[in-house]
C-alpha cells in the first residue's frame, strides 16, 4: 500500500507511477465538480495534474448508490437489528479477540478510559473482528458518492479530499486502500477525517495501520471515544419506571440527552438504579418482538452513538460489549 504514488509530499512534486500515465477525462477528473476538489489540494501544495490523474482512475459503482440508500439502522425494527449483531457466533469471536488482545485492551483501557468490552464491541459490529473490512476501493466509494449521490455529495467530496490528504500524509497509494462502500477503513472503519483526526501510533512503530495492524485498530477506537467525551467508569444506559402516561413526543426525540434523570422523574418517568439525578438521559422506545421496550440513554451512550449516529447502533454495540464479557467472565461463550 505505501509506495511511491503515494509520495506527494512537497508543492511542485507529481506523483509517479500508474496515475501519470492514466489518459485526462477517463475518469472523476472531468466531472463538473471535480474542479473544486483539485483547487482545494492545489491550494495546499498539492499538484493540480496528480490529483486529476487520481481522479481519472476513480470508478463509479453503481453497488455502492444501492447500498447507501438501504441502510439497516433505518428499515429494521431494534429487535431485527439486534439478533444480527447480538447472536453467539459474533460474542464467541469476541471473546477470542479479547484473550488474544487482552493485553493490548488493558493498555488502551488504561490510557483512555474506555473499557475493553466496548472496544471489541465496536470492532465486532463494525467488521467482525476485521472479518468483514469492505472490499471497495476507497477511492471508488468516496468518489462515487462525492460525485453522484446528491443527498450527500458535499459531505462526500469532503471525506474524499481527507482521503487525499490522509494518503499524502501517511505515505500510501490512494488507489489501493479497500474499505466499505461509504469509505471506511479497517477494523474499526474510520473515515478519512476520522483517520485524520483519532487514529493512532499505538505500538509506536512510526506508522498508523488500522487495516492489518490490531494494536493500532484497539488503539484508534479507544481515542476516538475518549476524544468524544466518554467518562471512565460511568454508565451507558438505565432502566425506565413509567410512573405516569408519557407523552409520546418524548421518546427518541434526540440523540443528545437534553433533560437529566430529575427532570425526566418530574415528568413521571423514573429508573431504578442507583444513579446520579443531575446526569442528563435521552429517553427511547424500541420495538422488540413482544412489544416496545423503555430505556434511557445516558451520556455514554451519546457518545456511542458519535461512531454511528444511530439509537440502534448503539443499544447493539452496548449488549454486544456486555454479552462478550459476562462470556468471558463465566467462560462460556454461547
Amino acid at each position: 500500500m505505501r509506495n511511491s504514488l503515494g509520495c506527494w509530499l512537497l508543492a511542485g512534486s507529481l506523483l509517479t507511477g500508474t496515475a501519470t500515465a492514466m489518459a485526462a477525462g477517463s475518469g472523476y477528473d472531468v466531472h463538473p465538480r471535480a474542479d473544486e476538489v483539485v483547487d482545494t489540494l492545489a491550494e495546499e501544495g498539492f499538484k493540480a495534474e496528480a490529483i486529476r490523474a487520481v481522479l481519472a482512475q476513480a470508478e463509479r459503482k453503481d453497488s455502492i448508490l444501492e447500498a447507501i440508500s438501504r441502510p439497516a439502522e433505518r428499515r429494521l425494527t431494534w429487535g431485527e437489528y439486534r439478533k444480527i449483531f447480538v447472536e453467539p457466533r459474533r460474542i464467541r469471536q469476541g471473546v477470542a479477540f479479547w484473550q488474544e488482545h487482552e493485553d493490548t485492551l488493558a493498555q488502551a483501557e488504561q490510557t483512555y478510559g474506555v473499557p475493553a468490552e466496548i472496544i471489541v464491541a465496536i470492532i465486532g459490529v463494525e467488521t467482525r473482528y476485521g472479518r468483514i473490512m469492505g472490499s471497495y476501493r476507497v477511492l471508488d466509494a468516496l468518489s462515487t458518492l462525492g460525485f453522484d449521490y446528491p443527498k450527500r455529495a458535499d459531505f462526500f467530496r469532503g471525506e474524499l479530499i481527507e482521503f487525499l490528504r490522509m494518503a499524502r500524509e501517511e505515505g500510501l497509494d490512494p488507489t489501493e486502500p479497500k474499505g466499505s462502500y461509504a469509505g471506511a477503513m479497517g477494523y474499526g472503519q474510520f473515515i478519512p477525517s476520522s483517520f485524520r483526526a483519532y487514529a493512532v501510533d499505538f505500538d509506536a512503530d512510526g506508522k498508523r495501520d488500522i487495516w492489518s495492524n490490531k494494536v493500532d485498530a484497539i488503539g484508534s477506537v479507544a481515542n476516538y471515544f475518549a476524544a468524544h467525551g466518554w467518562k471512565r467508569g460511568e454508565p451507558v444506559r438505565s432502566n425506565v419506571v413509567m410512573n405516569k402516561p408519557a407523552n409520546p413526543e418524548w421518546f427518541n426525540a434526540g440523540l443528545k440527552p437534553e433533560l437529566t434523570l430529575a427532570e425526566w422523574a418530574e415528568r413521571g418517568i423514573a429508573t431504578r438504579q442507583d444513579l446520579d439525578t443531575a446526569q442528563p438521559a435521552t429517553l427511547m422506545e424500541l420495538t422488540m418482538d413482544d412489544g416496545e421496550h423503555y430505556w434511557f440513554g445516558l451520556h455514554n451512550f451519546y457518545v456511542i452513538t458519535r461512531y454511528n449516529h444511530s439509537r440502534l447502533y448503539a443499544m447493539a454495540v452496548y449488549e454486544l460489549s456486555q454479552a462478550i464479557r459476562e462470556a468471558r467472565e463465566s467462560g462460556k461463550e454461547n
